[in-house]
């Protein structure tokens, strides 16, 4: 039985790129060593991460004053690497609590300073985006959840502010054309859209560097990552490198134009489909529903686990929603073919036949 990987993730990634990664595990490049044995520091190494980088900057059509490097942690540590860096005692940052990862970031930043939260969409639990707040006077950034992961909603227009834009992309990264110029500073675990788990990819615009006063611990500090070019520490080797593949087949695919075409695509069908089976039901706006993550729910809870059921019976991998929202959870990235939202779609299709 084929199956079909709706994971959040760790998510689906290339056959070509498991193929090639699987390839290098054995002998890297010909060079008679695995990639889990060559050195970070050789020039075979240096090579995948030049690639990398240079990758990002293509995609994301970025100029010098922007700086890649790809460190250890996941996107969790960026909540407390962003504020540890640009946010000083005393000062202020501003934050969009839109769902799980937001909230869990503006906690991280009240360590380091005045974390104020400018939006807070729990009222409705965090079903939509609320597009008017105010920054207060003089915040050194606005920190925002580009797509939430877990609660299904997605910005699609982001915000207009004067004080620096930071965003965690880390589920909607490389999915479609934008401005990445409107950013002073973009993370992402790459385990969703870009890579395996154990890397996480940070942009950052150099001159919002430098500012804070506070001693950073040298792991910690953007400025020693950029000056090392990433290679501070000991990276995490195959995890940069199946990073490094997977955005050489996004290129190779035509680029972020395509993923934004496909991606659309297989939103559009998934989500007309929810809407033409009564037997379903979506809680998130429609205007702010993510594009990666489709949230929805059975409109007679009794009919939750026998859906889920049928799912894991007809392959469908990881559509369980998550533990704190429940009902079903589609995530759909760039890797995820059509057929297999459509082969899910004809699965809704016939339970809403036998059960509506």
């Amino acid at each position: 039985m084929k199956l079909h990987n709706f994971n959040s993730g760790p998510s689906i990634l290339p056959q070509s790129v498991l193929e090639e990664a699987s390839r290098a595990v054995l002998n890297f490049n010909d060079t008679g060593l695995s990639i889990l044995e060559i050195g970070h520091r050789t020039a075979w190494f240096q090579e995948v991460i030049n690639e990398a980088v240079d990758s990002v900057k293509q995609l994301m059509q970025l100029d010098d004053a922007y700086e890649v490097l790809f460190l250890h942690g996941g996107a969790t540590t960026q909540f407390m690497q962003v504020p540890m860096n640009l946010l000083d005692d005393g000062e202020t940052a501003a934050y969009c609590d839109n769902g799980i990862w937001g909230n869990k970031a503006a906690k991280e930043a009240a360590l380091f300073g005045n974390a104020e939260v400018v939006s807070n969409t729990a009222d409705k639990k965090h079903t939509y985006i609320q597009k008017n707040f105010t920054i207060p006077a003089g915040a050194k950034y606005l920190h925002i959840t580009s797509n939430n992961t877990v609660e299904g909603t997605q910005w699609h227009q982001y915000p207009n502010t004067t004080v620096p834009l930071v965003a965690d992309m880390s589920s909607d990264i490389f999915s479609k054309v934008i401005d990445f110029k409107k950013f002073a500073l973009i993370y992402a675990g790459a385990q969703k859209n870009m890579g395996a788990a154990g890397v996480n990819l940070v942009v950052i615009r150099k001159d919002v560097l430098g500012k804070v006063k506070r001693k950073i611990p040298t792991i910690m500090n953007y400025q020693k990552h950029i000056e090392a070019g990433s290679l501070m520490n000991t990276p995490p080797v195959f995890a940069v490198y199946v990073s490094m593949l997977t955005l050489r087949w996004i290129l190779g695919q035509g680029g972020l134009p395509e993923m934004g075409k496909r991606n659309t695509a297989k939103a559009n069908l998934l989500y007309n489909t929810l809407d033409s089976l009564p037997v379903f039901t979506g809680s998130v706006v429609k205007e702010d529903r993510s594009q990666m993550n489709a949230v929805f729910f059975l409109s007679n809870p009794a009919l939750e686990a026998p859906f889920l059921d049928l799912c894991k019976r007809e392959g469908m991998i990881g559509v369980k929603g998550y533990r704190t929202v429940g009902g079903v959870r589609v995530s759909m990235y760039n890797a995820l073919p059509l057929e297999s939202v459509q082969i899910f779609c004809d699965l809704m299709t016939d339970f809403a036949a036998k059960n509506g």
